[in-house]
């Protein structure tokens, strides 16, 4: 009976433990580079407006080529770890550096979340900010902010963020991808989540496994020492050493006195 307690019990922790390696656990990065590239963020460029995905092709978002002599950067402002809560709006700061010969008129901004494994596997789309007069001119630096928000119902974990700036220089259009990198998605709720409480459950569920299966081997040990050893009671027989060791004694002298009475 013991046995199969514990074989149950070893059986049950070993389903549980496999099943939580298919959590996903949210993770920090710091990202120490980010404050030094903050220093090309010299200007700042007033918040744009979102549009809706009708007006999408109206600001060019397509596929397009970066143009020569503009670099671009991204910075999640006091958001090194780049967590993102589903839901809620996270703001980015998007520099941009004009070492061209010519203005750089900023059209709007873009970004996608991806799957990270596979940037094929489009997650979401997120809005469209456009800019109006935002015109970076020649050997000049500048900051765009972008607000954006991923699904409330996106489900916590790592994620991949792909944000696009769509420029124009001469009347031709050009794209710069200023982050393509991962985000972490957390829960709304803050530290209770769903993986949390499944957690702490398996950690009770093991709590008590393992106390059934010590709770076995107490009782297996109490039952083997429990065994009582079984006691044959014979006649007694006396060793003729024995008798002869009596010879002469106050036994022997009473005896011989009996033997003479019967006489």
């Amino acid at each position: 009976m013991a046995n199969n307690i514990n074989i149950r019990a070893f059986s049950l922790i070993t389903l549980l433990l496999s099943s939580s390696f298919f959590i996903q656990v949210a993770r920090s990065q710091s990202d120490s580079d980010a404050e030094a590239d903050a220093e090309l963020v010299a200007e700042t460029v007033k918040e744009g407006e979102h549009v809706g995905d009708d007006d999408v092709h109206d600001f060019g978002i397509g596929s397009f080529n970066p143009a020569p002599g503009v670099e671009t950067l991204c910075v999640f402002p006091k958001n090194s770890a780049k967590l993102v809560v589903a839901g809620q709006e996270t703001e980015l700061l998007i520099g941009l550096k004009n070492e061209g010969v010519q203005s750089v008129n900023v059209l709007a901004v873009h970004a996608s979340v991806h799957l990270p494994f596979d940037h094929r596997m489009l997650v979401q789309n997120l809005s469209v900010v456009s800019f109006n007069n935002a015109s970076v001119p020649a050997s000049v630096q500048a900051s765009f902010p972008y607000i954006f928000a991923v699904s409330k119902f996106l489900q916590p974990g790592t994620f991949d963020l792909v944000g696009t700036i769509t420029y124009e220089i001469d009347q031709k259009l050009y794209q710069n991808t200023f982050y393509n990198g991962t985000i972490e998605v957390t829960e709304s709720g803050g530290l209770v989540s769903v993986e949390t409480v499944f957690l702490v459950s398996l950690g009770l569920a093991l709590l008590v496994l393992l106390g059934l299966w010590v709770r076995s081997q107490l009782q297996f040990l109490s039952k083997k020492t429990k065994k009582i050893t079984k006691v044959e009671v014979g006649t007694r027989t006396v060793d003729a050493s024995m008798d002869e060791w009596l010879q002469g004694t106050a036994y022997t002298q009473s005896q011989s006195n009996k033997l003479k009475k019967k006489k």
